[in-house]
């Protein structure tokens, strides 16, 4: 594939009788009256209507070899990980008061391809054109590895994925849905033992769950000049070691001098759930017409599951990790 072929040159075309078609063929879960309809393509439970977006994603996005793309599941810490990839970048451009993240939401600098790029309805204008935008392009994608289009597989950019304990995404997703509902007047009730039962069985959104995360662990083992893979807690355990990380494996390290000028630290603190809940840009307005702005900044805390979920569940989540984990390698912390 070339990657080097202007976005523009390519007709974004899917007739809808091949969505249709495509559509009768895959498993479904349907719209109820507390759930939406979910479709499972390629192995992932997506929302139906994000079914063409995927398609044109994987037919017609190209990827360049500059490009840095956070990928991970919602809820597991992809805004935090925007807001720090893109300072990170833009640091030797952009003083901390004058970063704009003063004025936009993260969301509005990484663009997420499936709503975003691809998507049918926008709060703020998106890049017209992917080719004019310089290098390097930083965009997310909630995507599973085996959906990403073959430019991005194939191609020499990076992925940051991000991941975060089961109990606390299905918390803050718990939260977000909450809030995203009351956007849409959705009034029907939304109980925790639902989520809960659904992402076991793996019926989560771009799940199963277990299989996106392992999928990604076992890119990064492979190829980790392509796949830098970060755990949210460790993340606020360890701040300045990972985002040295972040920084070494998209090829800016931090140098001496920033170091003795506390650069680092400002980016840590900048980009604290605390400071940008508290920036004017994310206290009021929405994101592609229905998410809060605000809802993107709750609390970010490790451990707040403990306060939703009975000891059964618990139990029932511990052996679904230590049976969907055996063998890779890969753990979370359950904290007491």
């Amino acid at each position: 594939m070339n990657t080097n072929e202007t976005q523009n040159e390519i007709p974004i075309i899917i007739s809808q009788e091949e969505l249709e078609s495509l559509k009768q063929s895959l498993p479904q879960v349907p719209r109820s009256n507390n759930k939406f309809g979910l479709i499972n393509y390629q192995g992932s439970w997506i929302p139906e209507s994000f079914l063409a977006r995927i398609l044109l994603i994987q037919r017609h996005f190209l990827a360049r070899d500059s490009d840095l793309i956070i990928t991970g599941l919602p809820k597991t810490g992809t805004t935090w990980l925007k807001s720090l990839l893109f300072t990170i970048v833009n640091r030797t451009i952009y003083p901390v008061d004058q970063n704009p993240l003063q004025k936009n939401h993260p969301q509005e600098l990484v663009c997420n391809l499936e709503n975003d790029i691809y998507g049918e309805a926008f709060a703020y204008p998106r890049p017209q054109h992917l080719d004019e935008i310089p290098s390097p392009r930083l965009f997310s994608t909630h995507l599973s590895y085996t959906s990403l289009p073959e430019s991005i597989t194939t191609s020499n950019c990076r992925l940051l994925y991000i991941c975060r304990n089961p109990l606390d995404v299905l918390t803050s997703l718990f939260h977000f849905t909450i809030s995203f509902r009351k956007n849409i007047n959705n009034k029907d009730l939304l109980r925790y033992e639902d989520l809960f039962d659904d992402f076991c069985a793996g019926r989560s959104i771009y799940g199963p769950f277990f299989e996106h995360v392992v999928t990604y662990w076992k890119m990064s083992l492979e190829q980790p000049e392509k796949v830098l893979f970060l755990k949210y807690e460790d993340l606020k355990d360890d701040p300045k070691h990972n985002l040295k990380r972040v920084a070494e494996f998209i090829g800016m390290p931090f140098t001496p001098f920033e170091e003795s000028q506390s650069v680092i630290d400002q980016i840590i603190e900048f980009c604290s759930i605390g400071n940008m809940k508290e920036l004017e840009v994310n206290k009021s307005g929405v994101i592609n017409k229905f998410f809060e702005k605000k809802s993107y900044f709750r609390k970010g805390e490790v451990g707040e599951w403990r306060n939703y979920f009975t000891p059964l569940m618990v139990e029932k989540m511990t052996k679904l990790m230590e049976e969907k984990l055996e063998g890779t390698g890969l753990t979370f912390k359950l904290i007491p």
